[in-house]
């Protein structure tokens, strides 16, 4: 399966793509911009996309919205702006940062079983 990981910091991107290896992700496409983001998902659609709020320059949240405007894909986002994300995508599942492996890992489950 493949994952699209919408986040500008690499150290934090290497953490969820290690934890998504787990859940049996594995192929992935890193994105540090709303572009990237777009980009990336329009080459290789993506079966589950992860998405930090900031991005260095966009909007995860902006970047989230285009994509699914497209195609249904399971989101998660693993953000520390989670009051952002419940007022404008109160549907979606957020993950505080900082996160822990396991609670990745239950929202990987609860989306990808819907």
């Amino acid at each position: 399966m493949h994952a699209l990981i919408i986040e500008d910091d690499e150290l934090i991107a290497i953490a969820i793509e290690d934890i998504l290896r787990d859940c049996n992700f594995s192929s992935f496409a890193v994105a540090v911009s709303f572009d990237d983001a777009i980009a990336a998902a329009a080459e290789r659609a993506p079966q589950l996309i992860t998405a930090d709020v900031e991005l260095s320059p966009g909007s995860g949240i902006d970047a989230v919205q285009t994509i699914c405007s497209r195609t249904r894909v399971p989101v998660i986002f693993i953000t520390g702006r989670c009051n952002e994300v419940r007022l404008r995508l109160p549907d979606h599942l957020v993950v505080g940062k900082p996160f822990g492996r396991g609670h990745v890992q239950a929202a990987v489950r609860q989306v990808m079983c819907h």
